[in-house]
């Protein structure tokens, strides 16, 4: 009898793990208008952060009540756009822009306290006079890769319930979805802030020789690729559930990020030769999508047997080339948005010329809009689909102009309610001006983003270890989540307040 109990008690497992392994896989998406309405409730989130911040000081004094607002408007609302109201996320943004009339309707506050400013060291001086950076960390960024990491850390938990809808699950070949997006963003959103260290270079007149380069790359991949190992171990020895289509047998997104710096290293070597990063982005996008339709490597990505160790991982290997596309197109509107202007200063050294970085990153979002566009349309362009798991100069193209579209949202937001930050006089002024301009929850967020995301893997595994997530209540479902999102938060919150910056 224990022994049949026991044989039935595997069977269970097995036949669970299957049906997770099932339950992930998407063979169609969403489509493109769907995604940029649901992650169009994080710029509005936004939004009504920063009229009550502008507005009332809502967010000056650090109590509960307005860590409790933070956290409910830049982590609640992007949780609920992706559970509860994933199929009306144009209500969520309505109910989340009419308390701004209100807001409005009150009388403004006197004005904000006066405290002592914070701001991450890589804000700090470089030589100017007036104290203030030439690469200075702009507030729009900061809410950018905070909001970026809050998805990403509330999707990859929620895929594996069924309150989060299937069509923005990873799709299996062609097609989009939220989660497609993710990974992309969280690719391009690292390309654009590694323009910062190579600006730096740039500007203290100095070239580093290849070999240099690579060694120094070498210190942000070890730790990756031990990730990659590590996860790898787990997921084989707790036998856990893993779409084998998504990378192949081995390889996971941890070696993705590892192998990117060196490549990337070599890669800014090839400027001498090509104009730009974007020019690198097109060529070796374009390069791999011509090898993917002249010769027989789509057919081997998608259909070939799994027989050796290239073609168990092969996804994975040559995904890589689609992703290392999007990292140098992140960086080259790291090169564009991230410096302050040579002509930003007045004889005063008063004002920035906030209209050239708008027409900037709206010139760059409507170019790679337009690539996209004539790589996917059947009547004027390519007819081309997006495929992630190809990661196809379309799925390229995709991700650049989502990204370039929402850090222009965030500009502009940023831009109307805070002018302050660019017009600062000195570098007190701009620090004071950058932490009002910034949520708390989200400056946590992006100050550890790589220590985060992997903390919020960690828990996702021990969640679903413990809990059989298909077979749970929506109520139950959105209970879990609170208090997982709740916790990475947390964690955040308290590695920021303790003025501590994990560098993988």
């Amino acid at each position: 009898m224990d022994e049949q109990s026991a044989g039935s008690n595997m069977f269970k497992a097995t036949s669970y793990k299957q049906q997770k392994e099932d339950f992930v896989s998407n063979l169609s998406g969403g489509s493109v208008t769907e995604i940029g309405l649901v992650t169009s409730v994080a710029p509005v989130a936004v939004l009504l952060w920063s009229v009550l911040e502008e507005r009332q000081s809502f967010f000056q004094p650090k109590t509960v009540l307005t860590l409790a607002v933070d956290y409910a408007l830049n982590v609640g609302a992007i949780l609920l756009a992706t559970t509860l109201y994933s199929s009306t996320p144009l209500l969520l943004s309505i109910l989340l822009v009419a308390p701004i009339a209100l807001v409005y309707l009150l009388p403004p506050s006197a004005g904000p306290r006066r405290r002592k400013p914070r701001v991450p060291p890589a804000a700090a001086s470089k030589g100017r006079p007036d104290g203030l950076s030439v690469l200075p960390v702009k507030p729009f960024l900061t809410t950018y890769r905070g909001c970026m990491m809050v998805v990403t850390c509330v999707a990859i938990l929620a895929v594996d319930f069924r309150l989060f809808p299937r069509r923005f699950a990873k799709v299996e070949t062609w097609g989009t979805s939220l989660m497609d997006m993710g990974v992309g963003s969280f690719v391009f959103a690292g390309g654009l802030f590694a323009a910062r260290p190579v600006l730096a270079e740039s500007m203290s007149g100095r070239a580093t020789p290849l070999l240099r380069r690579l060694i120094y790359s070498a210190r942000h991949s070890v730790p990756l690729l031990v990730l990659g190992i590590i996860r790898l171990l787990s997921v084989k020895g707790l036998d856990y559930a893993e779409h084998v289509a998504e990378y192949g047998v081995h390889w996971n997104f941890f070696f993705t990020l590892g192998f990117l710096p060196p490549f990337v290293a070599t890669c800014q070597t090839a400027l001498s030769i090509v104009p730009s990063y974007a020019a690198l982005t097109l060529l070796i996008g374009g390069t791999y999508q011509l090898l993917l339709d002249q010769t027989e490597l789509k057919a081997f990505i998608l259909a070939a047997p799994r027989t050796d160790l290239l073609s168990m991982n092969r996804e994975g290997i040559f995904s890589f080339f689609g992703y290392l596309a999007i990292f140098l197109a992140g960086q080259h509107l790291g090169m564009l948005i991230i410096p302050r202007s040579v002509n930003a200063r007045t004889r005063a050294g008063v004002g920035t010329p906030r209209n050239t970085l708008l027409l900037t990153m709206a010139a760059w979002a409507g170019i790679w809009s337009g690539l996209y566009w004539l790589s996917t349309s059947y009547s004027f362009g390519l007819g081309l689909s997006v495929s992630r798991r190809l990661a196809n100069l379309p799925y390229v193209l995709w991700v650049a102009a989502f990204n370039s579209l929402q850090i222009l949202a965030f500009c502009c937001i940023d831009i109307v309610f805070f002018p302050a930050f660019y017009s600062a006089a000195n570098q007190t002024a701009e620090r004071e001006a950058y932490e009002t301009a910034t949520s708390r929850v989200l400056r946590a967020y992006n100050r550890n983003g790589l220590a985060i995301f992997l903390l919020a893997n960690l828990l996702t595994g021990l969640v679903n270890m413990t809990v059989h997530t298909l077979d749970v209540s929506a109520a139950t479902t959105m209970g879990i989540l609170l208090a997982y999102m709740a916790t990475v938060t947390g964690a955040a919150l308290v590695l920021d307040a303790c003025n501590i910056s994990i560098k993988l």
